[in-house]
């Protein structure tokens, strides 16, 4: 991987983690905070997507069709499920176990449906980064697991990152393979995602504007920032980048947002998070040697 395309993903974990944390702080809104986050997304990128389709940079056809449904849909899926659980458990817990086992997910995709052929360093670099996730979430005490509100999280996370895993293959396709500009497939994206949540916002108008009471400028901060985050990836696919070692190396972002829990929220965090921070970035320096 190139070390331009490595600090182009390592921007956009540090952007990651910072949109996760403001979406924490409005958890409660719910649906009503993914809708108006991804409207405000699309208005800020409409002009850079309209310039990018006048300038011939889409290709419009039935595969490409195809990719931007499904990746609309999935992203959907992964933003209601990340709000839900940061409603029932600690950003601390769902952020690193959705964050983890995305990559775990992508990187079997990506072998398997992308023909990518795994290095030592990337084997190595993958292991220490689940390692590094389960300490995190754990805070070194596998025995956490047992406790409900632990297993709220992991099992809200584990959702979550199974909804990473299907749009990051997807995506990966779309921009690889189909040749999809990463701002018009992100934008494509989040139209689908408010388009979707349009019926519901009609039915509950009422209790969304009651639920967003004091959250507007949060909305307007992730849709600002959620979309650069994920932008600069696609941009580090785009240049080259193995899916493989990306979607790994991107989850520096477990590593600010548990940080970002413990000292912005108050959440706690022991040695064994603090361990499992270390072998996270051990295992993002193995994947920018592979």
């Amino acid at each position: 991987m190139s070390y331009t395309a490595l600090f182009l993903i390592v921007l956009a974990a540090f952007i990651h983690a910072s949109w996760n944390l403001l979406a924490k702080r409005a958890a409660h809104a719910g649906p009503a905070f993914v809708f108006y986050y991804s409207a405000i997304s699309c208005l800020t990128y409409l002009p850079w997507a309209v310039w990018l389709v006048l300038d011939g940079r889409f290709t419009p056809s039935l595969a490409v069709f195809l990719c931007l449904v499904a990746s609309g849909l999935l992203h959907l899926a992964y933003s209601l499920f990340l709000q839900r659980g940061y409603q029932v458990a600690d950003l601390s817990v769902v952020y690193p176990i959705a964050r983890g086992t995305g990559p775990m997910l992508s990187t079997i995709g990506a072998f398997l449906l992308l023909g990518e052929t795994p290095s030592t360093y990337g084997v190595l670099g993958l292991i220490a980064i689940v390692s590094g996730i389960v300490l995190i979430s754990t805070q070194g005490n596998l025995a956490k697991f047992r406790q409900p509100e632990a297993r709220t999280g992991v099992r809200w996370g584990t959702v979550t990152g199974g909804a990473i895993a299907g749009y990051t293959v997807v995506d990966a396709y779309g921009v690889k393979v189909l040749g999809i500009h990463p701002v018009v497939l992100d934008w494509c994206s989040n139209f689908l995602r408010v388009a979707t949540l349009f019926p519901w916002m009609l039915r509950n108008r009422h209790s969304a504007h009651e639920r967003m009471k004091k959250h507007w400028w949060l909305a307007i901060a992730v849709g600002m920032l959620s979309p650069m985050s994920y932008i600069l990836v696609l941009l580090a696919l785009r240049m080259g980048a193995p899916l493989s070692l990306t979607a790994p190396a991107r989850e520096m972002s477990m590593m600010v947002g548990a940080l970002m829990g413990m000292f912005i929220l108050r959440e706690k965090v022991g040695p064994g998070r603090l361990l499992g921070c270390a072998i996270l970035i051990a295992g993002v320096i193995l994947l920018g040697l592979a």
